[in-house]
C-alpha cells in the first residue's frame, strides 16, 4: 500500500465525521437509531486538507501520487495532523482482563492500541480495546491468562486508509503553488 508524501500540510484542515446510522420513526413521534456496518468501520472521516504556498516540486509529487492512485484505483496511507498520541499510565491485569489506567486516555472502543508494558511482566503487542469504563479506565483482553500490575505505554496510530477522489492546484507565484484536497476514510483489509 501506498503512503502519502511526508508534506506538512497548512492548518486549518476540516475533519468531518459522518456515523453510518439507519433511524426508524414511528407516527407517534418514537425514533430508534441503529448504527450500521461493522463496529470499527460505523464513522468513516473526510479530512479537507490545503498545502499552501509549497514549491511547485512538492506540489508536483503530490499531484503525481494522487494521480497515480486515482490510475490505479487504490487507497492510500495518510497519518491526519495530531491525530495519534502516546500516553503512559498504569495497568492490571487477572485473567485475561487488563484493566488500563490512563488520565484522560482519549480512547474508544475498537480502537487499536500498541501496548507496552513497561514494567511487570505482561506481553507487549497491539490490542483493541474491549471496554471504556469512564475517561479514565479501559479494558483491553490478554492473549494467556496471568496476574500482572505496572506500568504501561499506549499508542494510537492515527494512520488511516484514505481514497482522495478530488484536488486542486493554485500556482500563487513562480515556483510556489497550493494543493486542496479532499481525503475521504475508506475500510479495507
Amino acid at each position: 500500500m501506498a503512503t502519502f508524501p511526508s508534506i506538512e500540510p497548512s492548518y486549518g484542515l476540516t475533519k468531518t465525521s459522518a456515523p453510518n446510522t439507519r433511524t426508524i420513526r414511528f407516527a407517534d413521534g418514537y425514533e430508534h437509531r441503529i448504527l450500521f456496518g461493522l463496529a470499527k468501520h460505523q464513522n468513516p472521516e473526510t479530512y479537507n486538507i490545503a498545502f499552501n504556498n509549497i514549491t511547485e516540486t512538492e506540489s508536483d509529487v503530490i499531484e503525481a501520487f494522487l494521480r497515480s492512485r486515482a490510475n490505479d484505483n487504490a487507497s492510500f496511507t495518510y497519518s491526519p495532523p495530531s491525530e495519534g498520541f502516546t500516553k503512559t499510565g498504569t495497568y492490571s491485569q487477572s485473567t485475561t482482563t487488563v484493566t488500563i489506567t490512563i488520565t484522560d486516555h482519549g480512547v474508544a472502543v475498537n480502537d487499536v492500541l500498541t501496548i507496552d508494558y513497561t514494567s511487570g511482566s505482561a506481553t507487549d503487542g497491539s490490542f483493541v480495546v474491549a471496554s471504556v469504563t469512564d475517561k479514565d479506565v479501559f479494558t483491553v483482553v490478554a492473549a494467556a491468562s496471568a496476574t500482572n500490575s505496572g506500568n504501561v505505554s499506549i499508542t494510537l496510530a492515527g494512520a488511516k486508509k484514505f481514497v482522495c477522489e478530488t484536488w486542486n492546484k493554485k500556482i500563487n507565484y513562480p515556483n510556489r503553488a497550493t494543493i486542496t484536497t479532499t481525503f475521504r476514510e475508506v475500510f479495507e483489509p
